[in-house]
């Protein structure tokens, strides 16, 4: 099943720390590469492989530092031996580092160099899309702002004017979709929230295409047989308390499943059916199996909300 979100070719993928931001930004990248899309996972923490590696057929991923970037941008805008001596120099690179917003103009400069049909960067071949693991929900959505900003402040030149021109590149949301990443839980709740408050708000006013809601609890019992076990547990603390144990711990799941519900109504309300669900996988570690179902998942969900909003909200 298609999923709507890989109609774009640049994705971010941003939500508060914790909520498996980066494993939904993979499995996003999967389900790219699922539907027959040359995909690239990018992290812009700058502490990954700067090389672009082929995860799985179809799928890459490359990290992101504004110093690898900046280096790779004299080499394409700065003649030969101009862009030789800057790179060199450590006054100039102090001075870049040190200006309000390159760092983040640099790596948003780079997503959008790979989100091009034709790439700038010598012998590299194109992506039909790019999913950008993206800096937690505050950062995140200023990274977002940067290049505006920036072309307001530098209003001419060639920095100006490619920030101008990334600017428009993310404003559009045939080009570019914003993604929140949560958990069931009430503080990432808010977060998300008040992420799509402060996007909307301004002169340019950008919207959260989806929220993906990961490490949902299923729903294993009804409320008849949560109570049945309640009373059972109760009965059976005083005389056989190795067998109230387990419906105990089945109980605590059930309410914590109860909880996350209510987490989840929250963001149907103000969301809809841009609202997608991922299950919590109980597994030590998540690997290449484990991400091929989050991405199948994604696929269900996103391809037809109305029923995923069914089966999803108990």
């Amino acid at each position: 099943m298609s999923l709507p979100l890989l109609s774009r070719r640049l994705i971010f993928a941003t939500g508060k720390g914790g909520v498996g931001k980066s494993t939904v930004a993979l499995a996003l990248g999967l389900a790219g590469a699922r539907a027959g899309l040359r995909t690239i996972v990018v992290d812009l923490e700058g502490d990954g492989d700067p090389h672009e590696t082929e995860l799985a057929p179809g799928l890459f991923r490359l990290s992101v530092d504004p110093q690898s970037a900046m280096e790779e941008y004299l080499t394409v805008k700065v003649p030969g031996p101009a862009a030789h001596v800057l790179r060199q120099s450590r006054l100039f690179h102090t001075f870049a580092m040190a200006t309000p917003g390159m760092r983040e103009l640099l790596c948003i400069g780079k997503l959008w160099e790979l989100a091009q049909f034709e790439r700038r960067t010598p012998d590299a071949d194109a992506f039909d899309l790019v999913v950008v693991d993206a800096p937690a929900s505050g950062h995140g959505a200023a990274i977002l702002r940067t290049p505006r900003t920036f072309a307001e402040i530098a209003r001419v030149g060639p920095i100006a004017h490619q920030a101008r021109t990334i600017a428009d590149t993310i404003a559009d949301p045939a080009f570019t979709a914003v993604v929140a990443v949560s958990t069931p839980e009430e503080m990432p709740v808010n977060e998300t929230l008040e992420l799509s408050e402060r996007l909307s708000a301004g002169p340019e006013p950008l919207e959260l295409q989806a929220v993906i809601l990961n490490a949902r609890y299923p729903d294993r019992f009804t409320a008849a047989e949560a109570a049945h076990m309640d009373s059972a547990a109760s009965a059976a603390a005083d005389t056989a308390p190795e067998a109230a144990t387990p419906l105990q711990l089945a109980l605590a799941e059930h309410r914590r499943a109860e909880t996350q519900r209510e987490q989840e109504r929250r963001l149907r309300e103000s969301f809809g059916d841009r609202l997608m669900v991922l299950p919590f996988l109980f597994e030590r570690s998540l690997r290449l199996p484990e991400l091929e179902r989050l991405a199948r998942e994604l696929e269900r969900t996103g391809g037809d909300p109305a029923s995923a909003s069914k089966e999803q909200t108990p």
